[in-house]
């Protein structure tokens, strides 16, 4: 069991209230289990329950590694939502279990969503985190014109670009 604890420091820590709720009344621990919790930076926690509590699940933390499954790169993937917020929300999930590190929603000539619900994506990120037992949670950007991103990314030393265009030149003249 991962818990998402991203103001983590010292020996001790509470789990927020939510996460309390999750530990003590859904899964029902006890004091003295052993859990696992996550800062979103690349820490990695093994700690044990002082205090199983709904309101404040207190731990103790047993051991610590930094940097876990830290990559030698960075994956950043510009994406429209589409129409279905489903189908985009399950790409973010899907995006976060791979290991992206970054996430910007793009409003293109032709979207159809205009606006993403960030707190909402937030809290699929999360989940998606633990779940596949990541310890780094990726960035969500909020929604940015194709353009200003085509310019942000141009100067990466390996940029690709899926699209449907039939004229790679209509595409090249945009970036």
């Amino acid at each position: 069991m991962i818990f998402y604890t991203p103001d983590i420091y010292g020996s001790r820590y509470s789990l927020s209230e939510d996460e309390s709720v999750h530990a003590v009344r859904v899964l029902r621990l006890k004091t003295g289990d052993e859990i696992t919790l996550v800062d979103g930076r690349g820490g990695w926690y093994a700690a044990k329950i002082v205090e199983a509590n709904s309101k404040h699940c207190e731990t103790e933390i047993t051991e610590h590694q930094v940097e876990y499954g830290k990559r030698q790169y960075s994956l950043h993937i510009g994406i429209a939502p589409t129409k279905n917020i489903d189908r985009f929300e399950w790409f973010v999930e899907k995006a976060t279990e791979i290991g992206i590190d970054e996430i910007t929603p793009l409003l293109c000539e032709h979207s159809e969503r205009k606006h993403v619900n960030a707190q909402r994506l937030q809290r699929v990120i999360v989940s998606a985190m633990k779940q596949s037992q990541k310890a780094y949670l990726p960035q969500l950007n909020p929604m940015t014109p194709l353009s200003k991103w085509l310019e942000m990314v141009s100067n990466q030393t390996n940029c690709y670009i899926a699209h449907c265009i039939d004229n790679d030149r209509e595409l090249l003249k945009t970036i």
